[in-house]
């Protein structure tokens, strides 16, 4: 164990990384944990469009290639491990990486989330290339294109009626008889002219790895039996997200899906320790919105150091 640090950020995405910058840029001398992922999951998007400041678009691993040099500027310390433990029973808060253990002030949590995904080898290499799990991130690249979308809940109807501003057809896949979306939502799918279904439906395989592109779904009917061939340019898979909080259990308060609980958009149930960014945003979940939670994370952040006399 070495000296106290003023704050710990765990994560190296939007959330931690602007986190990263407000509180370097504060004197706070933050060190991050990038986790091996650093990233996350812009690290699997190509062209991003819709962050401010870029308009002819940027790709998401140099997006988070300049804010981590943005946050390296201002001395913000950077080790690409991933944090395997925490103690926030007592103060100061302890973290571990591995073996070593680290002491903090004050911790700002920016692990983030994952989609579930489907668990096909043809998904993860079509991943940008047609498979997108964000309709809102990249439905305008679907101008005019017939597509499909995976799942059945609220997340699947909504990404479902935004691609209909922008694809000629959406198609819904479903593996069972009704949808689990809430009733006003199945209204306004079923509504729209747009929007067609199938149901008691798995997908099998998304092709074509050989093209390196989307054209099409292989479908299962898990009744039946039958297959066949679905035609698209684009599959949007929504089956839900896991926020990336299990080391975090017992040690802050999470909601029923694991997701960390806030109050005035930031403090957990710990004073002293902050959550930014998709660990508890399960609404919006775009990259300007992570960032927005770092900044904030990161000014209450030294709020709280500068009222406890530490700054």
């Amino acid at each position: 164990m070495g000296d106290v640090e003023k704050v710990i950020i765990i994560g190296g995405a939007c959330a931690g990384l602007t986190a990263a910058i407000y509180t370097a840029r504060a004197r706070l001398d933050p060190l991050v944990f990038t986790g091996s992922m650093f990233g996350g999951q812009l690290m699997m998007t190509t062209d991003v469009e819709n962050f401010p400041g870029f308009p002819d678009g940027i790709q998401g691993p140099e997006l988070m290639d300049r804010m981590r040099r943005q946050a390296e500027r201002f001395g913000a310390r950077l080790i690409y491990e991933d944090v395997t433990k925490v103690d926030f029973s007592s103060r100061p808060f302890r973290v571990w990486a591995g073996d070593k253990e680290f002491l903090a002030h004050s911790v700002i949590i920016a692990t983030g989330a994952k989609p579930r995904t489907l668990g096909l080898e043809s998904e993860e290499k079509l991943l940008g290339k047609g498979v997108s799990y964000c309709a809102v991130c990249d439905g305008a690249f679907f101008k005019g294109s017939d597509v499909v979308v995976v799942g059945g809940g609220d997340s699947a109807m909504e990404e479902a009626l935004h691609l209909t501003q922008h694809a000629n057809s959406v198609t819904v896949i479903h593996r069972r008889d009704k949808l689990r979306a809430s009733k006003i939502m199945q209204e306004r799918a079923f509504a729209n002219p747009k929007i067609s279904f199938i149901w008691d439906s798995v997908v099998e395989d998304i092709k074509d790895v050989t093209k390196d592109r989307v054209t099409g779904v292989l479908i299962r009917n898990v009744k039946t039996g039958d297959k066949r061939e679905i035609p698209c340019e684009g599959v949007f898979i929504a089956i839900g997200h896991e926020p990336n909080t299990k080391i975090f259990e017992g040690q802050v308060e999470l909601d029923e899906r694991g997701y960390i609980k806030v109050r005035d958009f930031v403090k957990t149930s710990v004073e002293g320790v902050f959550a930014a960014g998709d660990v508890h945003d399960h609404r919006f979940r775009q990259a300007i919105t992570a960032s927005a939670f770092g900044c904030m994370a990161a000014l209450e952040c030294e709020r709280h150091l500068s009222e406890k006399g530490i700054i």
